[in-house]
C-alpha cells in the first residue's frame, strides 16, 4: 500500500515539473536541464533566456493538501539549493545573471490535471551567501 502512495505522490511531482518546463517554454525560456543534481541536493529545473539562468523549485500539491507548496520550503532547503545552484554554476562556467525562483503547482487529485501555477521569480535571495563549497 505505502509503495502506490509513494508513486502516486512521485507521479504528481513529475506531472508539476512538466506543467512548470511548459510554463517557462511560454515566457521564452530554454530548459536546460531538470533534476539536477549534486552531493548537496538537486533544482528541479534549470532554464535560461538572454539574461538569466533560473534554477526553480516546484512543489506540487493538490487543492485539498494540508499544507502549501511553498510552506514546505524551508531554511535548510534553501541552502542546500544554493548550494547545488552555486555549484552548476562552477562546473558549466556560467556567466548569465543566476536568479533562483519558485513554483507551487495545484493539481486534480484524480488524474494530476493542471488547475493552477503560482509562480514567483526571484522567491530567494542569495545576495551575501558566503558559505564555502
Amino acid at each position: 500500500m505505502k509503495s502506490d502512495r509513494n508513486f502516486s505522490i512521485r507521479q504528481r511531482g513529475k506531472s508539476g515539473e512538466k506543467y512548470v518546463c511548459d510554463y517557462l517554454e511560454k515566457r521564452g525560456y530554454k530548459i536546460v536541464k531538470t533534476n539536477y543534481s549534486s552531493r548537496y541536493g538537486e533544482v528541479d529545473i534549470i532554464a535560461e533566456n538572454d539574461k538569466f539562468i533560473v534554477f526553480t523549485e516546484v512543489k506540487t500539491r493538490t487543492e485539498n493538501s494540508f499544507s502549501a507548496g511553498f510552506e514546505s520550503i524551508t531554511t535548510g532547503k534553501i541552502k542546500k539549493f544554493i548550494k547545488t545552484a552555486v555549484t552548476y554554476l562552477v562546473k558549466f562556467n556560467i556567466a548569465k545573471q543566476p536568479r533562483i525562483d519558485c513554483a507551487q503547482v495545484i493539481v486534480n487529485e484524480d488524474d494530476n490535471s493542471l488547475k493552477r501555477i503560482d509562480y514567483l521569480e526571484n522567491a530567494v535571495d542569495a545576495t551575501g551567501f558566503s558559505e564555502v563549497i
